[in-house]
Order: structure tokens, then C-alpha cells, then sequence
């Protein structure tokens, strides 16, 4: 039995037909191509399939395809703006804090709705609204001083 559900992402609206045991992670990267969501850990623990969903950054390995229906959806690409990288993504590129990629759209997310919610975040609040994204490569404090530097240029 399939449903069919509107998802908005990156401001576009997709109707597709999803099963109900469907994650939204599974339906953005294999039905809609956006494989910038990284499909890591698979149960919500390494943040690498991270998405903001109305506002909030979301694990969509562990949310049903569902659940999203006519909900705002962001992803890493839908940030940037006619091929002008978002301002921490530029910031991760300045500050090294990309590495090998598996953590950066969903670490870049986290930021992101952070920065949107509190613009000049203590260092503590950084580390905080990061901490459900794992980094094997970069130590975070790349990560941690990229995302500063946004917040002083916002």
C-alpha cells in the first residue's frame, strides 16, 4: 500500500507515493535525488542525513517519508542561492572544516538553523546545536570556529 505525499524541498513541491515504513531520508536521496542527504548510521545518531523541516534541523534517517507531508524542507543545496554559496558554506570552506564530506551538509544544517534562531550564539551554543552531528576527520574545531565567523558576519 503506497500514500501519496507532498513534500516541499528547496522550495519545490513533489507529490510522490511513499510506503508508510518509508524514511524521508530514503525517499529525498532514492526518489527525488537529493544525495546530498547523507544516509550514514541509518538510527539518528551521526546527524549526517540532517534536514531543517519547518525551521528545525531533523534527522530524516528516522523520520517516515509521512510525517513530512506538506512540511518545508531544506537541504544543504537549497541554501545557496543562484550558484552563490551560503555564507557558512563558505566559511566551511575557508576554515578547512570540510573534509571528507559525510558530516558537512547536515553539521552546515545544524548551523544554519541555529544561526537563524540566535544570530550571535556563545561558543557553548555552537558546540551545543552541533552536538547531534558526529566528524571523524576535522576535530570540530574547525567546524566550531567556521561557524563563529558566520554568526560575527551575519
Amino acid at each position: 500500500m503506497y500514500i501519496q505525499v507532498t513534500l516541499n524541498v528547496n522550495s519545490k513541491r513533489y507529490n510522490v507515493n511513499v510506503a508508510p515504513y518509508h524514511t524521508l531520508c530514503d525517499v529525498l536521496r532514492d526518489q527525488l535525488g537529493f544525495t546530498e542527504v547523507k544516509k550514514n548510521c541509518g538510527s539518528g545518531e551521526c546527524g549526517g542525513c540532517t534536514v531543517i523541516i519547518d525551521g528545525k534541523p531533523v534527522c530524516s534517517c528516522i523520520m517516515l517519508a509521512v510525517q513530512a507531508n506538506n512540511k518545508e524542507i531544506t537541504t544543504v543545496k537549497g541554501i545557496s542561492s543562484d550558484r552563490n554559496l551560503h555564507l557558512l558554506q563558505k566559511k566551511f570552506i575557508e576554515f578547512s572544516a570540510v573534509q571528507c564530506g559525510q558530516c558537512t551538509p547536515g553539521m552546515i544544517l545544524a548551523a544554519k538553523a541555529l544561526l537563524d534562531n540566535n544570530p550571535h550564539p556563545s561558543e557553548e551554543e555552537v558546540r551545543t546545536a552541533i552536538s547531534g552531528n558526529i566528524c571523524r576527520c576535522t576535530g570540530y574545531e574547525q567546524i566550531i570556529e567556521a561557524i563563529m565567523s558566520a554568526a560575527t558576519e551575519q
